[in-house]
């Protein structure tokens, strides 16, 4: 959104939350709007709303890379939809503007996990490995700070933290006259990061891991990014990454191998809730009862050939 603002500025309503809450479009007034942007949230899982907004003249630009469902055909619907395992909404939006805000993208690219694709990038803009190592902690840390239940888990509401972020052309320039927030977000996910390494294996077979983490606030925060730290370390091993709920229920974090980069979305989906890309995707809400059954799935899924 940042890339598209400075290329195209517009006086907008801003609709955003936590990590997970996706049906965002139903929050938007077809009585008022006239032109919506929607990036990277699920298409399939707005559909009813994107069909009123469509049906009422409401002009919608969609941006997104995870799975759509069947994409709607119609005049007043500009949809750039890429599932390919090695993009993600920032990089869609940079093909767009041909690399005019470059370094935003990587720090979309670098949080999304998307790290060879954005080293590459990275590289042909010329930066040094200090200036990309900036950049993936950046982007790292504020994908970290989209996790939680609510906004109360979150270090900075992510609307709170776009609108600070939005009027500097690049994220060197932000880093550099906001060292406190940089900051913030840096001690909070180091000292989440700590506590999660004391967490082992609940379940463990080989080319695929189970790990549990406890209902509390820093548990929530870090399970995300917890969870793509842990594909990073073993290239050919799957994670889940299931978080308890305050109702028993899990929170499901479901990471693909780096090397087998396929089957995320297809196995979250099976399960009440779930969904998301081919790489990565996720359950909102796990019921307790199919604890065992999405364990057997995900260690079935992802068995290691012997």
């Amino acid at each position: 959104m940042i890339q598209l603002r400075l290329a195209t500025p517009k006086d907008s309503k801003l609709i955003t939350g936590v990590k997970r809450d996706i049906a965002l479009l139903k929050q938007v007034d077809p009585a008022i709007a006239q032109d919506v942007t929607v990036l990277d949230v699920a298409m399939e899982k707005n559909r009813a709303a994107l069909d009123n907004l469509l049906a009422e003249g409401v002009r919608v630009f969609y941006a997104d890379h995870h799975n759509p469902g069947e994409i709607p055909a119609h005049s007043s619907l500009t949809a750039h939809i890429n599932t390919a395992a090695n993009t993600c909404t920032s990089l869609i939006i940079d093909k767009l503007l041909e690399g005019r805000y470059r370094e935003w993208a990587l720090v979309g690219a670098y949080g999304d996990n998307m790290i060879a694709t954005a080293d590459t990038l990275a590289n042909k803009a010329g930066l040094s490995e200090q200036d990309r190592t900036k950049l993936m902690q950046f982007g790292t840390y504020l994908n970290y700070n989209g996790y939680g239940a609510s906004l109360s888990d979150l270090l900075f509401p992510p609307a709170e933290i776009f609108r600070l972020m939005a009027p500097y052309p690049s994220p060197f320039n932000f880093i550099a006259e906001r060292p406190d927030i940089y900051a913030t977000l840096e001690e909070g996910f180091l000292g989440d990061s700590e506590k999660a390494t004391a967490v082992t294996p609940h379940s463990e077979k080989p080319g695929s891991r189970v790990f549990m983490l406890p209902d509390e606030a820093w548990a929530r925060r870090i399970s995300g990014v917890y969870s793509n730290d842990l594909t990073n370390r073993d290239p050919d091993t799957a994670n889940a990454v299931l978080t308890e709920k305050p109702d028993g229920n899990y929170v499901v974090s479901i990471r693909a191998p780096l090397n087998n980069r396929t089957g995320a979305d297809e196995l979250a989906a099976s399960f009440p809730t779930g969904g998301g890309r081919k790489a990565a995707a996720g359950i909102n809400a796990l019921p307790a009862e199919q604890l065992n059954e999405f364990i057997d799935a995900f260690h079935q899924r992802y068995q290691l050939a012997t």
